[in-house]
């Protein structure tokens, strides 16, 4: 068991120190650091650190690598990232129908300027999984359909056939509130646990559709997760990963543990959720919690839930 933090944190740097100089080189403005720590990382690591770090430049500092090497490819994703988050605090997670014309408005204006950044480095460098990645949060967020975020998804694959953060990101497209399908949804999701290497935390990918599942039901979605089949893979997928000797915690690890203590949860399997949540002490990943509200606050009540006693009558 790890060693906790004494408060709550939904700090990714705490989850994994090696980021922490990264993220004090991207604050300082000192781009040669930030290339070098990124040096040391390869496919969704990468990528990752990318996304953890990409809010903590200061206005101006990416835009200004960019306009001195319009090919650095990093600074594009760090980029594209940022004006794409902030592009959805902006729309917020509600439903559409919840979402005036003004926020829809002033959200595809951001994402089309994310969007310009990203097309201007693949035309410099498309091998990039990192810049693939965030092309394809921002075909979800302008609405451009299945097959180009298919052809988007294709990139990275040709680079990185193993790229989490994509496979999540194409994973959330092929969702029925983003137009996909159920059955495409889990195909996919099986299909990345299975050619993934052993121990490898892809397989969290069965445990992300199933929640989305759930939640896509108009009622019965515990019915769902507690029915024999589903149940069933999920502890495989357990298997696969957190229970696997060969997982690593690894950029991600905290969301992957998570992710199956929230649906065991769900289930009303305490005995199975508990020691996720032990293995996790304080640490909370912002992901899937946020879907229920404030991460830390939805946490811990499913901790809480999880560790309660069984009474005895």
């Amino acid at each position: 068991m790890i060693v906790s933090p004494t408060a709550l944190t939904t700090d990714p740097a705490v989850a994994n120190p090696e980021l922490v100089p990264l993220r004090d080189a991207v604050r300082a403005g000192d781009w040669p650091a930030v290339r070098d720590q990124l040096a040391t990382r390869v496919g969704d690591a990468r990528t990752r650190a990318i996304r953890t770090v990409s809010q903590d430049a200061a206005p101006g500092f990416l835009e200004s690598v960019l306009e001195a090497d319009p090919a650095d490819t990093a600074a594009a994703a760090m980029l594209a990232d940022r004006l794409t988050e902030e592009a959805w605090a902006v729309r917020t997670r509600k439903m559409a129908r919840d979402v005036s014309r003004e926020q829809f408005e002033r959200f595809h204006e951001m994402l089309a300027g994310a969007e310009r950044v990203t097309a201007d480095s693949v035309a410099h460098d498309g091998s990039d999984p990192a810049v693939w990645t965030v092309r394809l949060v921002i075909a979800r967020g302008l609405e451009m359909g299945q097959a180009e975020t298919r052809r988007r998804y294709e990139q990275v694959a040709a680079h990185d056939p193993h790229h989490l953060s994509a496979q999540s990101q194409l994973l959330q497209q092929l969702c029925p509130k983003w137009g996909g399908a159920v059955e495409a949804m889990h195909d996919f999701a099986r299909q990345c646990a299975s050619s993934a290497p052993e121990g490898a935390h892809n397989a969290v990918l069965i445990a992300e559709a199933h929640l989305e599942h759930a939640v896509w039901l108009p009622t019965g979605g515990q019915a769902y997760l507690s029915g024999r089949e589903v149940v069933a893979e999920l502890q495989d997928a357990m298997g696969r990963t957190v229970l696997h000797p060969a997982f690593q915690r690894t950029d991600g690890w905290v969301h992957v543990y998570h992710s199956f203590a929230l649906l065991f949860g769900l289930i009303g399997d305490r005995k199975t959720a508990r020691p996720l949540f032990e293995a996790t002490g304080n640490l909370v990943s912002e992901s899937p919690w946020k879907y229920f509200g404030d991460p830390v606050t939805v946490f811990q009540e499913h901790r809480s839930r999880a560790m309660r006693k069984w009474r005895l009558w």
